[in-house]
């Protein structure tokens, strides 16, 4: 994957009146990627996404697009699916369609050929002809996934692309972002889905209080937030050793185990075969985004009130 950067962010300040909503977040994310940018709820997440796409503008720090100070003109480059949605409920599905994709400089029959195109990689062909407020949500959500997809845009930005779809549509979307990584496209990807994080994006960013708290590859993040917990699969019953503080049995001979904090695998491994366990196999877990995204945020939270009570 190359390293160029897609989108740089430096040095990214904006406050509205009292409220700091981004204090210095620089980040950037690489051609190619699929990047998630993740935060609860208030963090600062939309207001970086509407920098980027110039809805409003920065109180200080730059945004770089492919190298070049960001214009208006690089927009047409952009794909956008927000969390607010946007179709047109008394007009046509198709018309809709057609419309996003002239935004995009499209002819009206380049539009409309891809408008079926995609309606159709959506498992939609059959509501070209309809009426948006025939749609239901999850079916809206899809249209309005193919809208932000039709014209193969070089970044693409998703906030909450799963809303209202189920299992089986969650894993076509999923399979969508795949592809545009396959085809060396960038996508940004902002959900709380952290099953979805692990398993689409490369590298991830943490956003809390307009402050970037987390950011780096995805496993890595993973890592370094981790417990130092392990499966380990025997051929026979878990001895005691002093190296284990906690086990779990989750399957016939397969147990998770916790250890103490200066335990090494081969440590662990050495110490389980020195008290005659049949090790087959070993692997260190890694802690759950979901985890990490809880422990940064709430560590947080913590020395926010720790700081204010020194204060009073």
């Amino acid at each position: 994957m190359p390293d160029r950067a897609a989108v740089a962010f430096d040095d990214i300040h904006k406050s509205y009146g009292e409220t700091h909503a981004l204090q210095g977040v620089s980040l950037e994310i690489r051609v190619g990627e699929v990047f998630g940018l993740l935060g609860p709820n208030g963090a600062g997440k939309t207001t970086l996404i509407r920098i980027l796409l110039d809805i409003i503008r920065a109180d200080r720090g730059s945004v770089r697009l492919f190298g070049e100070a960001l214009t208006r003109e690089h927009l047409d480059q952009i794909g956008y699916l927000p969390e607010e949605r946007g179709l047109y409920k008394k007009q046509k599905i198709v018309e809709v369609l057609i419309y996003f994709g002239r935004l995009h400089g499209l002819s009206r029959a380049d539009a409309r050929v891809r408008a079926l195109h995609w309606l159709d990689r959506v498992g939609l062909p059959e509501v070209a002809g309809w009426k948006v407020d025939r749609l239901s949500k999850g079916m809206g959500q899809k249209v309005q996934v193919a809208g932000t997809l039709l014209f193969d845009p070089e970044l693409c930005v998703l906030d909450e692309p799963f809303t209202g779809l189920d299992p089986l549509n969650v894993r076509l979307v999923q399979d969508l972002i795949e592809e545009r990584r396959d085809a060396g496209l960038t996508t940004i990807l902002s959900t709380h889905r952290m099953n979805a994080v692990e398993e689409l994006c490369d590298r991830v960013a943490l956003i809390h209080d307009g402050r970037l708290m987390l950011y780096g590859d995805t496993d890595a993040v993973r890592a370094e937030h981790s417990g130092a917990e392990v499966r380990v699969a025997l051929g026979n019953d878990l001895p005691p050793v002093p190296e284990v503080t906690d086990s779990v049995l989750e399957g016939e001979g397969v147990w998770r185990l916790r250890t103490t904090p200066e335990t090494t695998v081969a440590g662990l491994v050495s110490a389980l075969v020195r008290a005659g366990a049949e090790v087959s196999h070993v692997e260190p877990l890694l802690a759950s985004m979901q985890e990490v995204f809880v422990r940064v945020v709430q560590e947080r939270q913590r020395d926010q009130s720790q700081g204010r009570e020194s204060l009073s």
